[in-house]
Formats: structure tokens, sequence, C-alpha cells
């Protein structure tokens, strides 16, 4: 198989149905729209809108308390790093957000990096952390290694 070869399935696509394109092509005219009203007219926004009656969202109650200063951390657990050690994209001296960012080990910064224990750890590392649970720093301390938490 070639990549000039490769096509859909018989039946995967289907082409779009041009509306108001004349009555003789089954959807001119109204566009299948139907007649009048607000959803026939266009820039129409209802979404949670429920012809009158209370809508949902606001016959809830509404309930906790959300934080609107919490810090949220990319997660980060011993047997990732260990994983990312062990395949070489990460070295042991120097683990910080930056060389987890680089190794692919989190997506984005957040407001840090937080380190839990699942999984065991092997390697003798030195990590820089914002923040990290007290049994990854005791794992990491019985491995050889050190925590380090930045602010």
């Amino acid at each position: 198989m070639k990549l000039n070869e490769l096509k859909d399935n018989e039946g995967a696509t289907k082409n779009r149905i041009r509306v108001g394109r004349g009555i003789g092509s089954g959807k001119g005219k109204t566009g299948g729209r139907g007649q009048k009203g607000q959803k026939s007219r266009s820039g129409v926004a209802i979404k949670g809108f429920e012809g009158g009656q209370m809508p949902i969202y606001r016959r809830l109650p509404k309930r906790g308390f959300k934080n609107p200063f919490a810090k949220v951390f990319a997660v980060v657990n011993l047997d990732t790093i260990q994983k990312a050690v062990d395949a070489g994209k990460l070295s042991a001296e120097a683990i910080d957000l930056a060389a987890l960012l680089n190794a692919g080990v989190i997506s984005k910064e957040l407001d840090g990096v937080r380190l839990l224990a699942r999984g065991a750890i092997t390697s003798k590392v030195v990590i820089s952390v914002n923040s990290a649970s007290k049994a990854a720093v005791a794992a990491v301390e019985k491995a050889g290694g050190k925590v380090n938490l930045v602010a």
C-alpha cells in the first residue's frame, strides 16, 4: 500500500447537504429550519433556555466554595520520574520544572510541580519542586537522593 492509494472505506464519509439551493434540492426555501420563529433566524443562542420555565442551572442549588486563589500543581509521581531517568530523558543530578517539561513528564507549568509517592524510586536523584508529600520525600531520601522545595 502506498500513501497515494489511501482512501476511506465505502460509506465512511458523506457529502454535506447544501441547504437553501432551490426547491428542487429538497432543502431549499427555508433550508430545513421550518417556518418563522427564533430558531429560523440567524444569530440564535438558546443553549440553556427552557421556554420560559426556570432553567435547570437556576433551579438547582449552588453548593460549596471555590477558592479563587487556590494553587493548581502539575502532579508528578516517583514511578514516572524513575521511568524517565531509566529512559535517559532526565538526568538524576538536577530535576526541576524545566527538565520535567523538556522530558515530557508534565505538559504545563501551572502553579508549579507537586511530587507524590506513587511507585518506587531506585535512582539517586536531586529534585527541585514546589511541593512534595512526606512519603515522597522519605522515599527519595531512602534511595539516597534529595528533594529541594522551591518557593
